[in-house]
């Protein structure tokens, strides 16, 4: 049989700890707002106690993302949680800032760090730089190519590496509240507790008026959200082949129920795989019974693995 990547889900509750490890997920990332990027829901230092029991039941793991675009007034408070995250018996940390690596070293010594620089993690000369410093994963970026990720293990065989396979993408990022601003500039100040991640609002381009992209704001600024879901199931071989470590499925902006089903199909997938590399074949009940749940208004693509680099 062969080894088994790792499938990571992205979980903002314990309900959806629970639920998605029971639909097939080996791993969850979680975390809140205030320290880390982009997450479903908060989960503070004494909910991930309480899914530990969860996540271990299961046997699977719990990594925090602690990737947040962090300024001075947060260095003081990550000793603490940093710590508190180790007693607690979280698998990893997610850091993308070098100071989390540096406070990690003396507040959470035990616990794994995973390199994870959003759109700047594309080469395995950087990924190694950190490797030397205590990181043991590096989380790729999702404008890499099909070869270039293929590539990035081969060159990375004594680090873990890590791809996203489904689900949608962050093409913007401001530290600055947009959508605030413009309700402002529009007279409605009223409504300006509506830009949260669960108002479900959307940017359209006046040259591409049949995209819509997700975008929100929290406490850290702006989002906008690609118009379309990576979905990479039918060309899921070739990454098992290259011996990723971890399949990540992005569970951002999603129903529950969706994200079940996705992370189903990709757990048969996968086991499928493991039983028999030799006679694996894409099965396209797979494909269909994502497009079952899929949204009409959301193409589902290849993202960026069969186009050339765009940043």
């Amino acid at each position: 049989m062969s080894k088994k990547p790792e499938l990571l889900v992205t979980a903002g509750s314990i309900t959806e700890v629970q639920r998605l490890l029971q639909a097939g997920a080996s791993a969850v990332l979680v975390g809140e707002p205030k320290y880390g990027l982009r997450l479903p829901g908060t989960m503070t230092v004494e909910l991930i106690e309480e899914a530990m029991p969860i996540v271990r039941e299961h046997h699977a793991k719990l990594y925090v993302a602690v990737n947040q675009l962090l300024h001075n007034d947060t260095m003081k408070e990550l000793p603490n949680y940093l710590a508190q995250l180790e007693c607690a018996g979280v698998d990893a940390i997610v850091y993308g800032d070098p100071a989390i690596l540096m406070i990690a070293k003396d507040s959470a010594p035990n616990t794994k760090l995973f390199w994870n620089a959003e759109m700047t993690s594309t080469n395995f000369v950087t990924a190694r730089y950190w490797q030397k410093r205590g990181a043991s994963r590096m989380v790729l970026a999702r404008e890499l190519n099909m070869e270039q990720v293929q590539e990035m293990k081969r060159e990375l065989p004594d680090m873990e590496v890590e791809v996203q396979v489904h689900g949608m993408t962050n093409i913007y990022h401001s530290k600055r509240h947009l959508l605030q601003h413009y309700m402002r500039h529009i007279g409605k100040e009223a409504h300006l507790e509506e830009v949260g991640i669960e108002r479900k609002l959307f940017l359209i381009e006046q040259e591409r008026q049949d995209e819509k992209y997700p975008v929100y704001e929290d406490e850290h600024g702006t989002y906008v959200m690609s118009s379309d879901d990576v979905c990479i199931i039918e060309d899921l071989k070739l990454l098992l082949e290259a011996g990723l470590d971890s399949f990540k499925i992005e569970t951002l902006l999603k129903p529950l129920h969706y994200n079940e089903t996705v992370v189903r199909v990709y757990r048969e997938a996968i086991d499928r795989y493991a039983e028999d590399p030799q006679s694996y074949q894409f099965n396209e009940q797979w494909l269909e019974r994502i497009r079952e749940v899929q949204d009409p208004e959301r193409e589902l693509s290849f993202g960026f693995f069969y186009k050339e680099q765009m940043y």
